[in-house]
């Protein structure tokens, strides 16, 4: 164990302490390394000695320790040399098993003890790259008192493009997350009656994901697995939570589910019907899948994700139901979660021009949302995941859609 100490106290304010052994990650060192390489590549370029990575995708993705803030900053110092997590003493040792690398701990014995630790790490850096998109205005300015004023340069941009691109491992996780993800559609489905509560059906399908997950990936940790399962008015927001809502007949259903594997979101979403819809619903769900499939249809290397999006916009113009188009038609997906990361250079948005590359993972999932009120009022949604191949992609989502699969009969 080893410690800096303040001296007028007799605790320390920052030590190592290497409780057990090393936890298996969930990709191998070679891939840690990789990683660190690329980001190492970045800081050469940009002549920036030492960054500070303070999200948890940016964590996760580089150094495999998914941490959980409550409050507590938390880091990781990347030199030319050194991958090293700063963590609060409540979590133990286990930031260091997790850690592909060192760990130091920092002590709440007096304030800013996190900020001493990132000062022993970055080795009197005078130019430090930082999260722009994370770091708080008040944490930047407490990284310029420590540090001395340096200069500070956004790494963010620059890993966010680098996580854009899945390695092969990573690409073995997220087929595994969407074979997870439809494991819970199916049970969920099964528990679908008339009476039923909202939460119960939620329930089926979490707890068949993370018994799936825990039979795949025996050595990960479990958390943060969820389902949105919506019904009715419900159903109007993609993240509306779950109520205790009882099912009816002719009730429109949105079924959500969301395996995290390591901090590996994937996630499927499908329209159902709890009995006959009536022609109105028929026709605008039909009209979705329609689009869907067009989607599917458009994503490919050298497309770009606007160009997908006006195409799928000129096809709802044509329908006369763009304007109930509720969000963008996709995003991209590998270390993201509900409450932390997204690429946003990767989004199927008409203000985004970012061109689809071998080993992107993107989701086509168009929504409608008509109105309490209208005819065929509810929300509809498909979502599917894509690996972006060299030629074409591969649709990686089993989960059937459409009035021919999810109409549950009553």
């Amino acid at each position: 164990m080893l410690a800096t100490t303040d001296r007028s106290q007799g605790r320390p304010e920052t030590f190592s302490c290497h409780n057990g052994n090393k936890a298996t990650l969930p990709f191998s060192h070679a891939e840690y390394d990789r990683r660190l390489a690329m980001l190492r590549a970045i800081m050469s370029k940009h002549d920036i000695p030492a960054v500070l990575l303070t999200s948890m995708h940016n964590i996760a993705y580089y150094s495999g320790f998914l941490y959980c803030s409550f409050g507590r900053p938390y880091g990781c110092v990347v030199t030319a040399d050194k991958c090293t997590t700063v963590s609060a003493n409540i979590d133990g040792g286990q930031p260091w098993r997790r850690s592909h690398g060192e760990n130091v701990i920092f002590t709440d014995w007096q304030r800013n003890n996190y900020w001493r630790a990132i000062v022993d790490l970055a080795g009197g850096a005078r130019r430090i790259g930082y999260e722009a998109d994370h770091m708080t205005v008040a944490n930047q300015r407490a990284l310029a008192d420590a540090l001395g004023a340096p200069e500070m340069f956004d790494i963010a941009p620059d890993t966010m493009s680098a996580r854009m691109i899945k390695s092969d491992e990573e690409l073995s996780l997220i087929r595994s997350g969407a074979a997870v993800a439809d494991i819970g559609g199916a049970a969920i489905r099964d528990a679908i009656k008339v009476g039923t509560r909202e939460i119960d059906v939620a329930m089926a399908g979490r707890d068949a994901m993370e018994l799936a997950i825990a039979e795949r990936h025996p050595e990960s940790e479990m958390r943060d697995t969820w389902v949105w399962f919506q019904s009715g008015l419900n159903t109007d927001g993609a993240h509306n939570p779950v109520t205790m809502r009882q099912l009816e007949v002719g009730d429109i259903l949105s079924l959500n589910t969301f395996p995290m594997i390591s901090g590996y979101y994937t996630a499927l979403e499908r329209t159902l019907f709890l009995g006959e819809p009536d022609a109105d619903s028929l026709r605008i769900w039909k009209a979705n899948v329609a689009a869907h499939e067009l989607g599917l249809s458009l994503i490919k290397p050298g497309a770009t994700c606007s160009g997908i999006c006006d195409e799928i916009n000129r096809f709802f113009v044509d329908e006369d139901l763009l304007q109930y188009r509720s969000f963008g038609y996709g995003h991209s997906f590998g270390i993201l979660s509900h409450y932390y990361g997204r690429e946003a250079g990767l989004e199927l948005r008409e203000d985004i021009h970012t061109v689809l590359e071998p080993g992107m993972v993107v989701s086509m999932e168009p929504m409608l949302w008509i109105p309490e009120g209208q005819p065929g009022a509810g929300g509809y949604r498909e979502h599917d995941i894509l690996i972006v191949g060299e030629e074409r992609a591969e649709n990686i989502t089993g989960f059937p859609y459409g009035p021919e699969h999810n109409i549950i009969a009553s």
